[in-house]
């Protein structure tokens, strides 16, 4: 008896599962044809057609489900924003005329982002492509309204039913592999800099025998050691209680189980995403660059994780258990199975 109540239960929430997903797709359906001039098309000359937007609403909607069901198995589905420090809602910017919240995450596509906003609140006049932006502008200090600038009222509007609340994620290892590659492999003014805070850091504590110039210069080091800095925390977490913005968990940026993000994009669809995005919040004639350069690093990620101790990667994957479990992540890309 007691297997078939369960049994009845497992069903009766199937059902009313099936019912919610059909609900929301109708009510997305409902918004795609009223109250916005559809044009296929866009200024990078890449189609964008009702079809398509009504396909990735749907995916879209799979993915809120599934991050809503993961917080409640986390127990974190109780928090809210009262529950959060200025600290908590720093990468949160929202643009009310838009009624546009966006979660900004390091190293996934957020300096164009940053630059799309930039064009959509009237703060670039010189030409229309998002791409002329300089990224230190994007950047910039004070550039954007942040949540924990609203009152109380505004942040309440916000999580409302009114306003598009967006935000990018990306698989928590590759994004990993990406901010080694740029900040600490590059040669870039801003690898040069974290080169120089950090990777000087990395060679003094963890590489015994150091070179002079590799202690001069934190140019070299190596992804395990950075992957070992990582799980030190008394070294990458010194003097304060979070990582570096570029490595730090997207959960901890963004607590999606507060904020109850209704666009949930990925980085391996940023395109699609990016549109539906812009499109709910009536951006009329924008669209995200498409000319901007393709990332290598998911085609290289067995390269810098094979040689890895499973141990440190296991250690690794504790860290980042959320943004897994949230959005849906695996090991199998990285490691070719996934842990027990």
């Amino acid at each position: 008896m007691s297997s078939d109540r369960n049994s009845g239960r497992i069903r009766g929430q199937c059902i009313m599962d099936q019912l919610v997903w059909l609900s929301l797709c109708i009510s997305l359906l409902i918004t795609l044809s009223a109250g916005l001039p559809f044009e296929d098309g866009n200024n990078n000359n890449v189609k964008i057609t009702r079809q398509s937007l009504e396909l990735t609403q749907t995916i879209n909607i799979q993915r809120q489900e599934f991050m809503q069901r993961e917080c409640e198995l986390l127990g974190q589905h109780h928090q809210t924003v009262n529950d959060l420090t200025d600290l908590q809602m720093d990468h949160m910017i929202v643009d009310k005329e838009h009624k546009l919240l966006y979660c900004y995450v390091p190293k996934v596509a957020c300096t164009n982002w940053k630059r799309v906003l930039m064009m959509l609140m009237g703060k670039w006049n010189n030409g229309t492509d998002p791409l002329a932006i300089p990224g230190s502008l994007a950047h910039s200090e004070g550039m954007f309204t942040k949540f924990y600038d609203l009152t109380e009222a505004e942040q309440q509007q916000v999580l409302s039913e009114d306003y598009t609340r967006f935000i990018l994620v990306r698989h928590p290892f590759e994004r990993l592999l990406s901010a080694y590659r740029n900040k600490l492999e590059g040669d870039s003014p801003s690898a040069r800099y974290f080169q120089t805070r950090v990777g000087r850091q990395i060679v003094k504590e963890l590489r015994p025998g150091a070179s002079n110039a590799s202690l001069e210069n934190g140019d070299d080091v190596t992804f395990g050691e950075f992957i070992q800095y990582l799980l030190t925390p008394e070294l990458s977490r010194a003097n304060q209680s979070d990582y570096n913005e570029h490595w730090e968990v997207i959960t901890k940026l963004c607590n999606p189980c507060v904020v109850n993000y209704n666009v949930v994009g990925k980085y391996d669809t940023l395109l699609d995403d990016s549109a539906l995005a812009l499109y709910l919040a009536r951006a009329r004639n924008l669209i995200f660059p498409t000319g901007h350069k393709p990332s290598s690093t998911k085609a290289n990620l067995r390269t810098y994780f094979d040689p890895l101790p499973i141990g440190s990667i296991r250690r690794l994957y504790e860290i980042y258990e959320d943004d897994f479990r949230l959005f849906g992540y695996g090991l199998d890309d990285v490691l070719g199975f996934e842990f027990g």
